[in-house]
């Protein structure tokens, strides 16, 4: 009865926050440490009217990362000054001459940490190995010169002439998470590096630094067991609960499973043409996991579904380990397999990693700490009632369990790309939990292409925080803004993304994979305030490209209206369905081929112009 009664409290909340009779808290606070860029106490002068006395030092037989590294610096600093600095090795180098020195030989860092320092001649950019180097040289280009890469086809690249810098720099970092992932749509090796991504599953990048890679990655049992076997071997599948056997799943109980996926793992590893070091065990995209006898005793035993995943992933890394002892092996905690087991004792070898799905039963409209998982449907439980903080909890008892831990997540709303998903304020405070936590990789898979709202701005803020979950979000939205949509525009677009994410936050939640299209509830009087947002920032946009970008957000806006009837999309207009032809033909005009992930819009002949837009998807 009390949580009846909460519910009908938070149902009270949303509606009177809805019509505008309770105010809404516009103060958003996107979380991290407020950035403090560099300052110059005693300068150092590496550029001035063009000329420079520098030059660049590289090892003696520096690998292609060091050399990357080397180029970009040389580069840039040509692009900010006009001054072409050599690049000599470190037998050619006289110490003491002024120079920029790399090196990948800090070995008290962690794998991809740096050192930059300075003492008025030398600027030293010193890496834990040679991507560390490089990433060293990046943020020396983007923190002290200026440099930025917000997506892979917009760059800023000052003009100032003289490049000066404090004679007395010495700064140490090192990554939040060892393992870092966001391939935005058009990521090439460079911007994966400039972004300080180390996760491309295939590419091995070695002239950035090398890449994490994978012999197998996403659904695999289906590769490892084939289905080919079922005819003859249905026992190596899953038994559903009306005794049958199905292909949806492995059975992984089963002996012969286990003798079987090994034979083909170590021919895959053997193989690979890529020099990967991870393998991965993923199961079909469906629940239906095995109910048999064998498989249904390790789920009571250890109190999780997950339990002879576990135990299957440890015996195949036991088993392949002698021949492949740098492996690690990872699997999905996802669908059924999300929640740990509740028996402690049942652990992860060392070589083998859980890769935690879980976030998308989160809402992200509200702190994991604070919101609990919720399955989407349309329930008066689901939307008002309190729910425990499972998925938070359930992150904490993984970490007991497993070494190393991996991040698997999705940040937009698949069901509706084209509308605003109210993320922004979470994404840092979930970031800086799972580091608390010990959670030592984050692989965020939705930036691949996806048409999402704001997914350009969404993707740049992931990957600042998957390097430094204390990074100033507010600074670096700002900074995207201003150099995305323009100067003039970005102080509008700021206050409509505010004005979004305070209400959605007041109104509603917001999951990955939502059912519904509201996104949100706003009084008239806050209609009236986006709408005028968004036609100052339209008209503020005055450069083609940037022009471009904000029409092309405000489509998100604009599917919000229509599919809610307001405005000129109300069905007091005869000529609503004309609005939504003009809507359909500017998402086409903008490049946009998807109102949800799941399908592509069809050809307008087929559309149905009186029905909402959500009905394209």
């Amino acid at each position: 009865m009390k949580r009846f009664l909460g519910g009908v409290l938070a149902l009270l909340q949303v509606i009177l926050c809805s019509i505008g009779f309770l105010p809404v808290d516009q103060n958003v606070n996107y979380g991290g440490t407020p950035y403090e860029p560099p300052q110059i106490t005693t300068p150092m002068t590496i550029v001035q009217d063009g000329r420079s006395d520098f030059a660049v030092v590289i090892p003696d037989g520096a690998d292609a990362a060091v050399r990357t590294a080397a180029d970009e610096l040389q580069t840039y600093i040509r692009r900010i000054s006009g001054a072409q600095l050599p690049c000599v090795t470190q037998t050619a180098y006289t110490p003491g001459m002024p120079a920029i020195v790399l090196d990948d030989r800090e070995p008290a860092l962690r794998a991809d940490g740096f050192r930059i320092r300075s003492d008025g001649t030398t600027l030293r950019i010193s890496g834990a190995d040679s991507r560390g180097a490089l990433y060293g040289a990046y943020t020396f280009l983007e923190e002290y010169l200026g440099v930025r890469w917000f997506t892979p086809t917009l760059e800023v690249v000052p003009e100032k002439g003289d490049i000066v810098i404090d004679a007395a720099i010495d700064r140490t970092v090192e990554p939040s998470f060892s393992v870092r992932r966001n391939d935005c749509a058009g990521t090439n090796d460079a911007y994966r590096a400039r972004s300080k991504m180390n996760v491309s599953f295939w590419q091995e990048a070695a002239d950035y630094g090398g890449a994490l890679t994978y012999v197998w990655w996403d659904v695999t049992l289906d590769r490892l067991v084939p289905d080919t076997l079922f005819a003859e071997h249905p026992e190596y599948f899953a038994q559903m609960p009306d005794g049958t056997r199905s292909t949806d799943h492995v059975c992984l109980s089963d002996p012969d499973v286990l003798r079987i996926s090994v034979e083909n793992a170590r021919e895959a590893i053997r193989t690979c043409p890529r020099s990967a070091k991870h393998f991965h065990v993923g199961q079909k995209d469906n629940t239906n996991y095995c109910r048999c006898d064998a498989c249904e005793a390790l789920y009571a035993k250890y109190g999780s579904v997950s339990a002879p995943t576990i135990l299957f992933t440890n015996a195949l890394a036991d088993a392949l380990d002698e021949e492949f002892p740098d492996f690690t092996f990872t699997f999905y905690a996802y669908g059924e397999t999300d929640r740990p087991p509740q028996d402690l004792s049942l652990r992860c070898r060392e070589n083998v990693a859980p890769v935690l799905c879980g976030l998308h039963r989160a809402c992200r409209s509200h702190r994991l700490t604070e919101c609990g998982a919720q399955d989407g449907h349309e329930t008066f439980d689901n939307l008002f009632c309190e729910q425990p903080c499972t998925i938070a909890e359930d992150f904490a008892n993984w970490v007991k369990v497993a070494d190393t831990t991996y991040i698997y997540d999705y940040t937009i709303n698949f069901l509706n790309t084209a509308q605003f998903f109210s993320n922004l304020e979470t994404m840092q405070s979930t970031m800086e939990y799972m580091y608390d936590l010990g959670i030592t990789g984050y692989i965020y898979n939705c930036g691949d292409g996806h048409e999402a709202a704001f997914n350009e701005l969404r993707n740049y803020l992931l990957c600042k925080l998957q390097w430094d979950v204390h990074a100033d979000v507010s600074y670096h939205m700002n900074d995207f803004l201003r150099a995305y949509y323009g100067e003039k525009a970005a102080p509008y677009i700021r206050e409509i993304l505010d004005i979004q994410t305070s209400q959605i936050r007041a109104t509603a939640h917001a999951f990955d994979f939502d059912w519904h299209y509201q996104s949100g509830f706003y009084p008239p009087a806050t209609v009236r305030r986006l709408d005028a947002l968004w036609d100052k920032a339209l008209r503020a946009a005055d450069e083609p490209d940037e022009r471009f970008r904000v029409e092309k957000a405000n489509l998100s806006w604009e599917y919000y209206k229509a599919n809610l009837f307001i405005g000129k999309y109300t069905v007091l207009n005869p000529l609503r369905h004309k609005e939504n032809e003009a809507l359909y033909d500017a998402f086409r005009a903008h490049g946009i081929g998807r109102v949800s992930s799941f399908a592509v819009i069809p050809e307008k002949s087929e559309v149905d112009f009186l029905k909402r837009p959500f009905t394209w998807g």
